[in-house]
Formats: structure tokens, C-alpha cells, sequence
């Protein structure tokens, strides 16, 4: 389920301006799409969640959750109906890039996110060295 920060912060974006929506939507984001009593939502949320927005891929594509019973987030559209929680939709001017089915593992996820970056977007990720992310 959306947060209820995310859900607003989502809805003053899209209301303040048609603008500031395109533009907005033009950026890089990351959709998890979950569900509640997911356990690997719950540990994507405990192994990854905290660190997420510090790291570069964070910064690059801002997370935004949805939940897997309600339609995309305003403006966003999926390249095709998403079946598995979590899911992780890759999003540009409001289409579906990519995504990643499943978590993986913090092991794999990190270097998964960063080739799926990289492949769609113009991503660069700061340092070319291996980092802890949390």
C-alpha cells in the first residue's frame, strides 16, 4: 500500500502544476510495487529501505510505493500488469523503463538496480568502486 506521505506528496506534485507534473514525471523513479503480509517487501524494507535514498541509485530514481491491488500511481503506466510482490518498475516521462521481479537478496538487488539503471537511463553511478550501502 501507498504510504500516506508518498500518496500526498504524490498528489501535491501532480496538483500543483501541469508543469511541475511533466517535468516531475520526466525524472527517474523507482515504483515498488508490494502488498501487506509480503515477507520480502518486509525484508527489502529492512535491508534495503533505510539506505535506499542515500545511495546514488536513490538520488538518481527517487522510490515510490504502490500497492499491488490499486491501478499505477497517477500519470504512471506499466509496460504490462504487474503479478509479484515486490516489484520494482523502473519509470521515465511516466512509462515503465524496466523492472525487477522479486527481492533477490541485498547481494544481488544492488548490482541488478545498477545494470537496470545504467541499460535505461543515463545513470552514472558516482564512484566505480564496490560500497557497503547500509
Amino acid at each position: 500500500m501507498m504510504s500516506a506521505f508518498n500518496a500526498l506528496a504524490l498528489a501535491a506534485m501532480l496538483m500543483a502544476s501541469p508543469a511541475l507534473t511533466a517535468t516531475a514525471l520526466a525524472e527517474p523513479m523507482l515504483v515498488m510495487v508490494e502488498q501487506p503480509g509480503c515477507v520480502y517487501c518486509e525484508r527489502w524494507d529492512h535491508e534495503i529501505g533505510p539506505a535506499y535514498p542515500k545511495t546514488d541509485e536513490g538520488k538518481f530514481a527517487p522510490l515510490l510505493r504502490a500497492d499491488l491491488r490499486e491501478a499505477p500511481p497517477e500519470g504512471i503506466t506499466y509496460a504490462r500488469r504487474v503479478l509479484f510482490t515486490p516489484t520494482f518498475v523502473l519509470i521515465e516521462n511516466g512509462q515503465e523503463q524496466a523492472r525487477i521481479e522479486g527481492y533477490p537478496g541485498e547481494d544481488f538487488f544492488w548490482p541488478l538496480l545498477t545494470k537496470l539503471l545504467e541499460d535505461h537511463t543515463d545513470f552514472n553511478p558516482a564512484s566505480g568502486t564496490d560500497t557497503v550501502k547500509n
